[in-house]
């Protein structure tokens, strides 16, 4: 079968599927997996069918409009509004669950029908080291997408006992009716899926597709998600030890996609292919170009931005960091004194810049994992185990490392009065660094108690609804199950999240 005919078919399910819910999956005219692979090359284009079912852009689109990354744009017209994220409304009608419910649920889907048409295909002499490869890529992204979705349906990533996602590692029959897992439960088969990925993937890195590079991020990932802390701090190590910190020319490369340096893995996007694409503006179903989350045309002041960036994330922003450069465009308009401006809409415009598109407007690759992450994780590690100060193997020593990197010169060495204070740094830092990349309410969630930290707008961005801030103990720091899914699956209608 012909590569464009295995996307055609993943990108198919997905699309029929957001009609059913997440495990009623096989459609009437659909492949069964041992017809649609019968050998190692069906199961590298059904792969790479996979990679195309991916997508970060809609989760990018949703932690910067419910958080304090984000304000209304001058030339907004009510997109993203109607939906009433930004006034933190959410609700299993929202369009943000539903996405993500759909997107990885249906990730699972694609990856499940490749795993299990390979336990019934033998490679041919000279095909086994590509059959494994595939296989342990497969496994890795399975577990990837189940803990993108504990991530955002699961009450508290620490509890076993807590309720995940449906734990969905075969492919299911339409007469099935499943009922949501258990952390724990999920949790055993991802750590099981990326044992397995490690010792089937022989590739070390590659930036844009799964390697063994990509399987040691997640699992840090994880870690610290966990709170594992032990086990984060060695895996952020290990990684900090082989992708260097972007200069400062490098990191404003980086994100105009012409360098890969700090880049673990990322989701490429180029001209004509299915991602190329305006989409539904203002959508948390806006999947397509990355920057259009923000503006219609382009990313200047002349491109339409109809959201700009929050003023609270810009105070906290020096202008000689490399990041200020990166994050506000060229073109912005601000105002020294913007509280008492005549007109704050028209006389501080703070243009998004970090999604400026690389080879048209607006279309850049999507950074799923990078080096600095890992390096925050570890300022965790040890803010967790107690060292917070201190010019070597400290919170304050990684954050101060960072900010050299940023500033391009030496910057002072942080002192943190308490474990508090520590990680509230660092969730600023974060704040900082992985701005508009799809963090900060995960961030928020699962830190925000231990660093002091919510959502807080400045209020003239808030002034169009008074939602001007949530604390990270609210109940909408986790996502409903989408109505849909309650709709088609009855052992689910019991199991909704406290507070919807």
């Amino acid at each position: 079968m012909k590569i464009k005919k295995i996307i055609a078919l993943f990108t198919c399910t997905v699309a029929l599927w957001s009609c059913n819910d997440a495990i009623d999956i096989v459609q009437p005219g659909n492949l069964d997996p041992s017809l649609a692979f019968s050998s190692v090359s069906d199961l590298n284009a059904g792969l790479l069918g996979v990679y195309n079912v991916i997508d970060t852009s809609p989760e990018v689109q949703f932690n910067a409009i419910f958080t304090d990354e984000l304000s209304i744009g001058f030339d907004n017209g009510g997109q993203g509004l109607g939906n009433g994220e930004y006034g933190f409304l959410l609700n299993a009608g929202s369009a943000a669950p539903t996405a993500n419910w759909l997107i990885f649920n249906g990730t699972l889907n694609a990856t499940n029908r490749i795993i299990t048409a390979a336990a019934g295909i033998t490679p041919e002499a000279g095909e086994e080291a590509q059959y494994n490869e595939i296989l342990g890529q497969a496994l890795a992204i399975r577990a990837y997408a189940h803990f993108q979705l504990i991530s955002y349906f699961s009450t508290d990533y620490t509890d076993n006992n807590a309720l995940g996602s449906i734990l969905i590692d075969f492919v299911p029959t339409t007469d099935q009716s499943l009922p949501r897992n258990t952390n724990g439960e999920i949790f055993a088969v991802i750590n099981d899926d990326l044992t397995r990925a490690k010792n089937l993937i022989s590739t070390e890195a590659a930036t844009t597709f799964i390697s063994k590079d990509f399987v040691t991020a997640l699992q840090a990932r994880i870690a610290a998600y966990t709170q594992d802390y032990t086990t984060a701090n060695t895996l952020a190590t290990e990684l900090m030890g082989k992708y260097p910190l972007a200069t400062r020319a490098e990191y404003v490369d980086v994100f105009k996609d012409s360098s890969n340096v700090g880049i673990i893995f990322k989701l490429e996007r180029t001209i004509n292919d299915d991602h190329d694409r305006q989409a539904t503006t203002g959508s948390g179903f806006g999947a397509g170009w990355v920057g259009a989350n923000f503006a219609f045309v382009d990313g200047t002041l002349d491109g339409s931005p109809y959201f700009e960036a929050g003023r609270s994330l810009f105070n906290l922003l020096d202008p000689t960091d490399v990041r200020y450069d990166v994050l506000i465009n060229e073109t912005s308009v601000i105002s020294a004194d913007y509280q008492n401006a005549a007109d704050f809409a028209t006389e501080d415009i703070l243009v998004v810049g970090k999604y400026p598109g690389s080879e048209k407007p607006l279309l850049n690759d999507l950074k799923v994992f990078r080096v600095a992450e890992m390096l925050l994780i570890k300022a965790e590690a040890l803010a967790d185990a107690g060292n917070i100060n201190g010019a070597a193997n400290s919170t304050a020593a990684l954050i101060k490392q960072l900010r050299d990197a940023r500033f391009g010169s030496d910057q002072p060495l942080p002192n943190y009065a308490s474990a508090t204070e520590a990680f509230g740094a660092i969730l600023d830092e974060r704040r900082i660094e992985l701005a508009f990349e799809g963090h900060r309410w995960k961030d928020l969630k699962r830190m925000g108690v231990r660093g002091n930290r919510g959502i807080a707008r400045d209020p003239l961005d808030c002034a169009v609804n008074n939602a001007c801030t949530l604390e990270a103990t609210d109940f909408r720091f986790t996502m409903p199950i989408p109505i849909t899914e309650l709709n088609a699956n009855a052992a689910i209608r019991g199991q909704q999240n406290p507070g919807y």
